[in-house]
């Protein structure tokens, strides 16, 4: 099939999308193309050729600054070729997928793709999932991306016979009738065809349990009480939450009674290991903790009530504003409001957040040393924590 479909009655083939169908050979193909310098949108100027991994060889032509033309080939003879005229366009030749962008990159594979497609959610080699489905008005099938259970909206086939798409680092391609659909991820080792899910979307992650309380709450003064919660990262570790009607929330991590990290209301999130606090600001906050980045749920506990009376701290007055500053509820700047952070020999990693902003690149960070080997001591599987981009906000 492969030796017919490199002749020149296959030319339609690898055209895929509005391909040309290439004069057996003539001057605009003699030698290596139009001579340097020449430039024009019937013959353009030859920037390279290239050979795909099945022997096809291509020549690209610049035909205007966002205008490229490729020509295939197959033992000599020419096969089709491709335009990619302010946008990309794709050819497929019996599972051999060109590429060809608006600016004379070129992306080529074998495979990856499915022909009997259905409506409904697809993931991609790299974890991205897609929903393919069709317009109602006029009947395009097209993609939207989906994340976190929703749909980003759906963009749908604007060509004859295939549009391409790039939806993160995923090149993707899909016929026209929805009958063809192919994608790729440039640069990684993982390749595979769009894996079908069904019609419905992937439910989000849901909240995990709340942490054990291991004691409290107690009240350590007039307007402060704490409670001890049981740590996501195992035997050792625990989590003292510390509510306090002028300082707000703290919540400090510890491992075996040594200080690991504190999250506080004037930095909540310390996503290195994985402690957040949510309306810190209010009477009510809520601590979250979890050992893994990126979509993990978060195990939200509230913090321990205050005691009555406490509720509204009373500024005192000043006698005089030259001599008295008024008493203020804003965060302390002095060793009790900042955050702080010890990161022992194999600290845990909960995945890096930067302040409030999530950050989206995971990397596992393996624990080692005596935090972590009292862990893997203690028979809790704790020996790889994934952490997110270092950083602290």
């Amino acid at each position: 099939m492969r030796t017919a479909l490199r002749t020149a009655v296959a030319t339609a083939l690898l055209a895929g999308l509005a391909i040309t169908p290439v004069a057996a050979t003539g001057s605009a193909f003699a030698a290596d193309g139009p001579a340097a310098g020449a430039e024009n949108p019937t013959a353009g100027t030859l920037v390279r050729t290239e050979t795909l991994s099945d022997g096809t060889v291509v020549k690209i032509y610049q035909l205007g600054p966002t205008w490229y033309r490729a020509d295939a080939f197959a033992n000599g003879a020419p096969i089709g070729s491709v335009e990619a005229n302010g946008r990309p366009r794709a050819a497929n030749n019996n599972g051999m997928f060109l590429v060809l962008f608006e600016d004379g990159r070129t992306l080529s594979w074998a495979g990856n793709v499915v022909y009997e497609t259905k409506l409904g959610l697809y993931r991609l080699a790299d974890g991205t999932v897609l929903e393919l489905g069709k317009n109602p008005k006029d009947g395009r099938v097209g993609l939207q991306l989906i994340e976190n259970g929703k749909g980003r909206g759906f963009t749908y086939t604007n060509d004859p016979v295939r549009t391409v798409w790039t939806f993160g680092k995923a090149v993707v391609t899909l016929a026209t009738g929805g009958g063809e659909f192919a994608a790729y991820v440039p640069g990684s080792a993982k390749q595979a065809a769009p894996v079908y899910l069904g019609t419905k979307p992937e439910p989000k992650p849901q909240d995990q349990p709340p942490a054990e309380i291991l004691s409290g709450p107690t009240v350590t003064s007039i307007c402060t009480v704490k409670e001890e919660v049981r740590s996501s990262f195992g035997e050792g570790w625990v989590v003292t939450l510390t509510n306090d009607s002028t300082k707000g929330p703290e919540a400090v991590l510890r491992n075996r009674g040594t200080v690991v990290a504190t999250a506080d209301r004037a930095h909540p999130l310390d996503s290195v290991h994985g402690l957040k606090i949510e309306r810190a600001d209010t009477l009510t906050p809520r601590f979250g903790q979890r050992t893994q980045g990126g979509d993990t749920p978060y195990r939200w506990n509230d913090f321990p009530k205050l005691p009555k009376g406490c509720l509204q701290p009373t500024p005192a007055k000043p006698t005089t504003p030259a001599t008295t500053a008024p008493a203020t509820t804003a965060p302390q700047t002095g060793t009790q409001g900042g955050q702080t952070s010890v990161v022992p020999k194999g600290g845990v990693a909960a995945g890096a957040e930067f302040g409030t902003v999530e950050q989206g690149n995971d990397a596992a960070l393996l624990a080692s040393s005596a935090g972590a080997v009292a862990v893997v001591a203690a028979g809790l599987g704790f020996t790889a924590l994934r952490r997110r981009a270092a950083g602290r906000g």
